[in-house]
Order: C-alpha cells, then structure tokens, then sequence
C-alpha cells in the first residue's frame, strides 16, 4: 500500500487538494455545509503529515512557494475581517509583555543552547530567533545576517517545523483544558507559538475572537524582525543590509485600516473576504504539512530539538502564567 502511495505520489496529492477544495467551496452553497464542516486547520495539518510520510513530497518547490504566498495573502484577507480600535486594544495588551519574551527567549534559547548543550552557535541563534519571534520568517532573516550554512538553516527550521506541527495539535486541547477565554488564548497563541500559520490555525480553531487576537499580537511581534536582524548584524558583524522585512504585514493593517473606515457601511464585503482567507489558510495547513519529509526529520539532531524543546516549554509555561495571574 505504501509502495502504491509511493509511486503514484503526485496523484494522491492532487486528488486530496481537490477533495479539500470542493468541500470548502461546498460551504458556500446552501444545505451543504456539513461537507465542509470537517475540513479544519489541525486537519489540513495532519492530512499533509499523513501524505507526507506515506508518500513523500510532491512538487516541492510548487509546495514551498505557494504555502508561502497563500499565506501572506490569507493573513491580509484576514484583516478586512478585523476593527482597527479593537485590534489597537487587542495588540497594546500583549505589546510590554512581547518585548520582554523576544529578548527574555534569546538570552535563555543562546544559554541552554551554548552553555548547556554545547551546540554551535549559528544554529542555536537560529533556534532562539526563530521561538523568540516568527519562526521560519525570523530563521529566514537573521540567517544570512550571521552568513549560517544551509545545514544549520535547515536544521533550525526542521526544528521549528516540527514543534510549529505539534502546536497546532495541543494548543487547544490545552486551552480548553484550562478554561482559558478567547483573550487569553490568543495572546498565549501568538506568544508561544512560533510561525505565523500555526498561531493563526490554533486560533482559528479556537474561536472567531482568539483568532483576531493572536493574529494582531502575532503580526505585532513579527515586526521585532527587523531590530533583531539589525542588532545581530552588530553583534556578529555581518551585512545588516540582508534584512527580510516581512511586506505583508503593512497590506495586513491596510485591510484593517479599509475594513474599519471604508467598508463599514458594507460590512458583508469585509465579512466574505476574510471568510474566503480562512479557507486559505486552511489549503495552507495542507501544504505546510506536506512539506515535511523523512529527510527533514533526518536533519534534526538530539541537540537541536532538546534545545527547540526545552526553550519552547520556558516560553510557554512563562507566558502563560503571566496571561492568568498578571
């Protein structure tokens, strides 16, 4: 059977994709919603897991450029469904305690890293950075800052991979656990949770409110790449001209900006926008997923993920504590 899947790989991709299409697309249709009920984030994710490790990748570099794209532009579309004084509140909340984890988390992520585990020092940077702020976006550009060789990128992002997979998993489960409101949930989300697409999944799969919560906060702190991009340039003494700005977060506020001055008299057009971005992302989660490979799980030593792991638990444990007692 895994021989089968094996060799007719990029049939079963297409034919998944299309499944999970025409389902979502079936929402749209009245008396067939309960066809496209079951199509969620965590689902998408562990569909693209499923296939994946059963069958390894198909159309890769396809995989890889649109997962990204259709991301930035599912984020974008998410804002036509925000309010910007809500958003304002929803990021000013989260805004002091942000600035202490993204500098807390790289002390902490470089000393178990180099102290603790003796690892190199470009990968266990590239590890703190990547908890610290957004993940793969945050891996992406303070690597060529620090001029890391493509091992160490790719161990720190299969690590970061991997725990971001996991997140999207537990991450509700626990928040239900433990009562948490869609406030809370969401800043925990966007704190603790490392890539954009995984705290955006979770608080989709959490609530309407947790979504635009951790969303803003999330998009909030991806901003720290760039001073964390400069600072590094000057530390480590390397091109601080080499900086990824992440664009896509100021067409993010631009949509929240038209949603909440020039939509407001129409607000079923900001309302079908984002409904159509949530399904995008969902696709998303399916070619997030799909992305991993037994190579990449290959890729990730002991160390990286002991340090991944351990770094993770302190910033979650950390943030959550603070979001129910402070």
């Amino acid at each position: 059977m895994i021989g089968f899947m094996k060799a007719n790989n990029k049939t079963v991709y297409v034919a998944v994709l299309a499944i999970m299409t025409v389902c979502l697309l079936l929402g749209y249709v009245p008396g067939m919603s309960a066809f496209a009920s079951w199509v969620t984030p965590p689902v998408a994710l562990f569909l693209g897991l499923v296939f994946a490790l059963l069958c390894g990748q198909a159309y890769p570099k396809f995989n890889k450029k649109v997962s990204k794209k259709l991301l930035q532009y599912s984020v974008v579309g998410l804002g036509f469904g925000m309010n910007l004084h809500a958003s304002l509140a929803s990021g000013k909340e989260g805004m002091m305690f942000t600035i202490i984890s993204v500098v807390g988390t790289m002390v902490i992520g470089m000393f178990i890293g180099r102290k603790l585990l003796k690892m190199n020092r470009d990968t266990s940077y590239l590890i703190s950075s990547g908890t610290a702020i957004c993940g793969g976006s945050a891996i992406a550009a303070v690597g060529p800052v620090i001029k890391a060789k493509d091992s160490d990128m790719s161990v720190a992002l299969a690590t970061i991979f991997i725990l971001n997979a996991i997140a999207l998993f537990i991450f509700p489960v626990f928040g239900q656990w433990l009562g948490l409101s869609q406030q809370e949930f969401g800043t925990w989300a966007a704190i603790a949770i490392h890539d954009t697409s995984s705290v955006v999944g979770a608080g989709a799969a959490y609530g309407e409110e947790a979504l635009q919560v951790a969303t803003t906060i999330k998009l909030t702190r991806a901003l720290w790449i760039i001073p964390l991009a400069l600072a590094t340039s000057f530390i480590f003494k390397g091109d601080g001209k080499k900086v990824s700005i992440p664009w896509f977060i100021l067409w993010f506020i631009v949509a929240i900006l038209l949603n909440t001055y020039v939509l407001d008299a129409v607000p079923e057009v900001g309302k079908a926008i984002a409904g159509l971005a949530r399904k995008g992302l969902i696709i998303t989660m399916f070619f997030i997923g799909a992305s991993l490979s037994t190579d990449v799980l290959k890729s990730v030593g002991v160390k990286p993920l002991v340090q991944g792991v351990l770094l993770w638990l302190v910033i979650s444990v950390g943030s959550l504590l603070y979001i129910l007692y402070f």
